[in-house]
């Protein structure tokens, strides 16, 4: 790489001591009188790489540039290091980001080991979208850091060789290891989310993330299109729908509004929501949401990895704690079928 000259280390440096931080919706709602509101009734560890691992120097993977509709062929390491870029702020602790590493490696050897093409155009491997892994390219990191390149970069394809040939296993096969940002202070069961119970996608106390700028939101919607999304009328009751139950990870399970019974996830789904641990209330012809935590909380939390990290846990123990009772293993033997 070129040498980084100094006064770009310094401009660097001063750019990169704040996180981006997402706006926050400013509410007119401060004041005024509550009528209505959503109720609740509930009956040892693998030496450091530094470099690439031989079986990972041979593989590439094809990866489908949704934006752009076409094919991208990338050296494995390159794909990893643009998922990681694009996935976790490069600004995060170093060893959260060689637990993102690991979960991105983990991610596409079972891809590639599966063969699971599913939702992709014939010759890739892998989409660009969150329903695969997000990913940039050079191009695309360049565009998006600006001067803060150089550094980030070096930061991420430090982290993805320091897990360089490591993947995460249960019982010997690859994981799926789901990831998201920010917990409302539990992960969630994968069966309380999506219906498949995976043995190491459980929920865990997730502290760290009460830190993070993600994890309260409030949004407004129209009564009308509340109703209209969810298919259902509010009338004028005191009380808008009743949570009848919650899931492990404190979110809402489900929700009934005067007999019609909508889960937590399709409320979130339905209603675009960052998380499915909600509540909300009613002022005049508005519905007043707030949420706590971004994403669907199963597997590991980006923030939560980042706040264990800055406690002094390294990868290896964050990535155990977020799936349990998973080995770090080495992947060079899959790849090499390949």
């Amino acid at each position: 790489m070129k040498k980084i000259k100094p006064f770009v280390v310094l401009a660097s440096s001063l750019l990169s001591v704040t996180l981006i931080v997402p706006s926050v919706l400013v509410l007119p709602f401060a004041e005024g009188k509550t009528s209505g509101k959503l109720g609740v009734n509930l009956t040892q560890a693998p030496a450091k790489q530094t470099a690439t691992s031989s079986a990972e120097r041979s593989v590439d993977v094809a990866v489908y540039r949704a934006n752009k509709g076409k094919i991208e062929t990338v050296t494995f390491e390159d794909y990893l290091v643009g998922v990681v870029a694009a996935e976790m702020p490069a600004e995060f602790n170093e060893e959260a980001l060689k637990a993102q590493a690991l979960t991105a490696r983990t991610y596409i050897v079972h891809k590639m080991v599966t063969n699971d093409t599913l939702g992709v155009p014939k010759g890739a491997q892998v989409n660009d979208t969150v329903t695969n892994q997000v990913y940039e390219n050079n191009d695309d990191m360049k565009r998006n850091w600006g001067m803060d390149y150089d550094w980030k970069r070096k930061k991420i394809l430090d982290a993805v060789r320091a897990t360089s040939g490591q993947i995460l296993t249960y019982k010997g096969e690859p994981i799926t290891a789901t990831f998201f940002s920010t917990s409302n202070g539990y992960t969630e069961n994968s069966e309380d989310y999506w219906g498949g119970s995976y043995p190491y996608l459980k929920s865990v106390s997730s502290p760290w993330d009460k830190s993070s700028p993600k994890f309260n939101y409030q949004q407004v919607v129209s009564v009308k299109n509340f109703e209209a999304k969810l298919g259902v009328k509010l009338g004028s009751s005191s009380q808008i729908g009743e949570i009848v139950e919650r899931t492990a990870g404190k979110r809402v399970g489900k929700v009934d509004f005067n007999g019609k019974v909508l889960s937590g996830k399709d409320i979130r789904d339905k209603l675009d929501l960052r998380s499915s641990d909600f509540t909300w209330s009613r002022k005049g012809s508005s519905i007043i949401i707030s949420t706590k935590g971004y994403g669907h909380g199963v597997g590991m939390s980006q923030y939560g990895a980042n706040g264990m990290a800055a406690e002094g846990k390294n990868y290896q123990d964050i990535v155990k704690y977020y799936y349990q009772g998973v080995e770090i293993t080495k992947a060079d033997s899959m790849l090499a079928k390949k």
